[in-house]
């Protein structure tokens, strides 16, 4: 297991490059919002890559950085490196989202598109780090990227100290994201009621079998909008026992309900959140999580912003 502390000396590590992102508490529907689609790569996935990052040896830097990633992880790692001084190079699906992969660039990544899905682009990425000798970074299978993650717990309970005792909803893929929460919430002595909630999708319900079946063999992955949510779980991650560990619940969302929930934050709160970020609101929007006050972690905004113009545009998304 992964020591509290190190989600507080994460958080003091990373503070001076990401941002304390804001929580939003909605009376109407009882429900407290981190918004990491604030953050500075607007995604969550800054939190671990930095933690990552700065706990590297300067050698360990120099040989180069090369993580795996449908779009918003390599962000992270791209503008740490660039911040570092580290060379990077970031595997992804040819398919992924345009924007994502934008940036990425923007951040002086090295790209390397893979035909095929994200579980592609993630064993080319580990095959070449393991060839060239250059640093893995993981999207999730780390310790210092969970303790990383877990660091918006902090900030949460910050903001208001009751949420240690609140329900959480968070989106799972990988677990790195779900299990930095579980440690920075559930190893505190206060959080003895708190319950974790992990939302999956329909399309991609790898680690859900995980969990329920202790399998993921029987897992079939379709076409999502939660592209950061795509994929299967690396044999043998550390987020597997850690999820067993700290979730109480893990639940499944459909498409149609993804994108309402996206339809949802544009129109309530004016915030543009991505698919994958959307599945939390979603398990709230379908009351498949009844139980309040909730917190949800609103995972990223990086949405190709035609899409999002089109799914707010259409009133069949409106509640």
């Amino acid at each position: 297991m992964i020591p509290y502390d190190w989600i507080e000396q994460a958080l003091q590590r990373i503070t001076p490059h990401i941002l304390h992102t804001p929580i939003h508490f909605d009376p109407e529907l009882n429900i407290y919002l981190k918004w990491e689609n604030h953050q500075v790569t607007g995604s969550f996935k800054a939190r671990g890559a930095f933690n990552k990052v700065l706990s590297l040896q300067d050698w360990e830097r120099q040989l180069g950085l090369v993580a795996a990633s449908a779009g918003n992880h390599g962000q992270g790692v791209a503008l740490a490196g660039k911040k570092l001084g580290a060379q990077v190079i970031v595997f992804t699906p040819e398919l992924a989202v345009p924007a994502k992969l934008q940036a990425i660039r923007s951040f002086g990544a090295e790209l390397r598109l893979v035909p095929g899905s994200y579980s592609n682009a993630e064993q080319a990425g580990l095959d070449y780090a393991k060839d060239s000798g250059s640093t893995w970074v993981s999207p999730y299978n780390d310790v210092q990227v969970i303790s990383g993650q877990g660091s918006l717990v902090l900030e949460a309970i910050q903001d208001y100290p009751d949420l240690a005792r609140a329900t959480w909803i968070v989106p799972v893929s990988g677990g790195g994201l779900i299990s930095g929460v579980g440690v920075a919430l559930k190893e505190r002595a206060e959080s003895v009621n708190a319950r974790l909630i992990g939302v999956q999708t329909e399309a991609s319900p790898f680690m859900y079998g995980l969990f329920y079946n202790g399998t993921q063999d029987n897992a079939v992955e379709l076409p999502s909008l939660a592209d950061g949510l795509a994929g299967p779980v690396e044999e043998g991650a550390v987020t597997i026992p850690l999820v067993s560990h700290y979730v109480d619940e893990m639940i499944l969302i459909r498409e149609e309900e993804i994108y309402q929930a996206i339809h949802y934050a544009w129109r309530r709160y004016k915030e543009r959140i991505e698919g994958s970020a959307a599945v939390a609101l979603a398990a709230i929007l379908s009351n498949k999580v009844t139980q309040r006050p909730v917190v949800l972690v609103i995972s990223g905004g990086n949405i190709q912003p035609e899409v999002h113009q089109q799914i707010v545009d259409n009133n069949q998304w409106s509640i």
